[in-house]
């Protein structure tokens, strides 16, 4: 799988000091990928777009 065009977003709730953080890739073509900000050269996760607003969904939903 090509990522190589990923456009990387850090979390807005990211805070500059090394924290746990993760950024996303929104921009690729039917998937949303996912990575550790500590480690971009690392594993990736690969969702679709309907699971990745799935997950979002529920994750806002229990903030």
């Amino acid at each position: 799988m090509d990522l190589s065009n990923a456009a990387w977003q850090k979390s807005s709730r990211s805070s500059g000091n090394g924290g746990q953080c993760v950024e996303v890739a929104t921009n690729l073509p039917g998937m949303v990928a996912v990575r550790d900000s500590k480690d971009p050269e690392g594993p990736k996760l690969v969702f679709s777009p309907g699971e990745w607003a799935a997950f979002v969904t529920t994750l806002k939903s229990t903030l």
